[in-house]
């Protein structure tokens, strides 16, 4: 199984109730039940106000490589990439568990 973690840092002057933004996170939400590739998917707003704390994660799993590229290349995980691509950087880790 491989874990996959995503980080999004909201750009400056972007706020979590921006319309870009709850539209990039609603894109996102329902990933877990369009993308057959996706064992275990959960992804929200952090509710912390801290500094160096990222402003939205995703907590996902696969079984293997081949289904994190699919996942990946996905059309509806794109279309989720591209909304945040205008709004946001992000960070990720994937690692097997």
């Amino acid at each position: 199984m491989i874990r996959h973690l995503v980080l999004f840092k909201l750009n400056d002057g972007i706020a979590k109730d921006d319309p870009r933004a709850v539209a990039a996170a609603d894109a996102l939400r329902p990933l877990g039940g369009i993308i057959p590739e996706l064992t275990f998917w959960e992804c929200d707003w952090n509710i912390t106000d801290r500094p160096i704390a990222y402003d939205f994660a995703i907590n996902s799993a696969v079984e293997d490589t081949g289904a994190l590229k699919r996942y990946l290349d996905h059309p509806a995980h794109q279309a989720g990439v591209a909304l945040w691509r205008e709004i946001a950087t992000w960070v990720i880790a994937d690692y097997e568990f």
